[in-house]
């Protein structure tokens, strides 16, 4: 394995890339466009919620521009002082943040994930590798001819971003045996991926993009608050992993009966299939149950979700604590108190008082654009942007101290 060389850009090197590859992104706009429809017509529709991920047209590439303008115009992340102290001793400490050095990112069907996260890591001074889908194999190629162009046109190589075109064994032997030290992977997929990165690497591995989400109605819930937030969580868009996917209602919620069937009926209005716990199937004697305890660990990224009975804020926290993602969870209640215990005590990246899930999103919670969301607790939870893709350093002044 090479050993890594790091080397420090100023910000206005930095900065002037991304103004080059807003300018390039737009010029190239339908070449973009023309390479992706190749992904597309390849691509098996079967996979919608995947289907919708690859897609990229007008609105998609504004996008992508967006993201690079909104990081170009954040504070460069790197040196930023942490603490400063002088020690009795006469030592002078300061901790400023520093780059991680290369990371890796390996990550399914999404072409804007190949400029979000290529922005964000070469703004905080870090080389990276991507690992795309070969769903999306022409799109991620001509985005990567896009870095390119804009690093050369400011006196960089081609290094700092780097497409990887490997199979999955290749890519196997290359987490094992990396060409230079890979200081953070972040697998951004299912758990079948996850599962397969953690298994190989041999950096540090931050998992990111399972959801599994859960939402409380409490017997204080107004009820039609809670249906509007449950049909945007759910249906807002099905192959996000902040999208809901299960419902637990309190049957302390007055006319408990009336509202569970009126919620099923709600939800199958919007096309979603429901599916239903033993409980509720009481009520509900139509509806598919709950085929087993493992559909409760499922993420669906489908129009479908299930609801479930519980008793009380304790039984729901622990439920959720069981089978959750540890992505996003919320609970509906006009009772303060009670939100404010559930926020405290469901273990989630991103916990909600009378919202959907749909908010944890770099761009939704002003970080901007994000490397991916964490569900891990080192070293960050919920979205990566800018300010945490940096580690940090210790500077250690004195004069010709030696210790006792």
């Amino acid at each position: 394995m090479k050993k890594k060389e790091m080397k420090l850009l100023n910000t206005e090197i930095k900065n002037n890339v991304l103004k080059s590859m807003m300018q390039i992104l737009d010029k190239r706009r339908q070449e973009i466009i023309e390479a992706n429809k190749k992904d597309l017509e390849a691509f098996n529709k079967d996979d919608q919620a995947m289907y919708d991920r690859l897609i990229v047209d007008d609105k998609k590439v504004n996008g992508m521009i967006q993201s690079v303008k909104e990081v170009m115009e954040q504070d460069d992340p790197v040196g930023q002082v942490i603490e400063h102290r002088q020690l009795d001793t006469g030592l002078d400490i300061t901790n400023k943040t520093a780059p991680f050095g290369n990371i890796m990112i390996i990550y399914e069907s999404r072409p804007d994930v190949t400029i979000e996260a290529s922005v964000l890591a070469f703004k905080a001074n870090n080389k990276i590798y991507l690992k795309g889908g070969k769903e999306a194999i022409h799109s991620n190629k001509i985005l990567e001819e896009c870095w390119h162009e804009a690093l050369e046109e400011n006196g960089l190589g081609k290094e700092w971003i780097k497409l990887l075109h490997l199979s999955r064994t290749e890519t196997q032997e290359f987490l094992k045996n990396p060409p230079e030290q890979l200081d953070l992977i972040v697998p951004r997929g299912g758990e079948r991926l996850i599962a397969f990165v953690k298994e190989h690497a041999t950096g540090a591995v931050l998992v990111s993009g399972r959801g599994n989400n859960f939402l409380y109605i409490s017997e204080n819930a107004d009820f039609e608050t809670a249906k509007k937030v449950i049909l945007n969580a759910k249906t807002d868009k099905i192959s996000g992993c902040n999208a809901l996917d299960k419902v637990l209602v309190d049957k302390n919620l007055p006319q408990y009966e009336e509202r569970i069937k009126e919620l099923i009926q709600f939800m199958e209005d919007h096309k979603v299939e429901v599916l239903v716990d033993e409980e509720v199937s009481k009520i509900a004697t139509s509806q598919s149950k709950v085929p087993s305890e493992d559909t409760w660990y499922e993420e669906f990224l489908a129009m479908k979700m299930v609801i479930g009975s519980i008793d009380g804020l304790d039984a729901a926290i622990e439920k959720i604590n069981k089978y959750s993602g540890g992505h996003s969870a919320s609970i509906i209640t006009t009772d303060k108190e009670e939100a404010v215990k559930f926020m405290e005590q469901v273990d989630s990246a991103a916990v909600y008082h009378n919202a959907s899930t749909r908010f944890t999103d770099g761009g939704q919670m002003g970080v901007g654009a994000e490397l991916a969301i964490s569900t891990d607790k080192l070293h960050h939870r919920g979205p990566l942007g800018l300010k945490q893709l940096v580690t940090n350093k210790y500077y250690v002044l004195g004069e010709g101290h030696i210790r006792a």
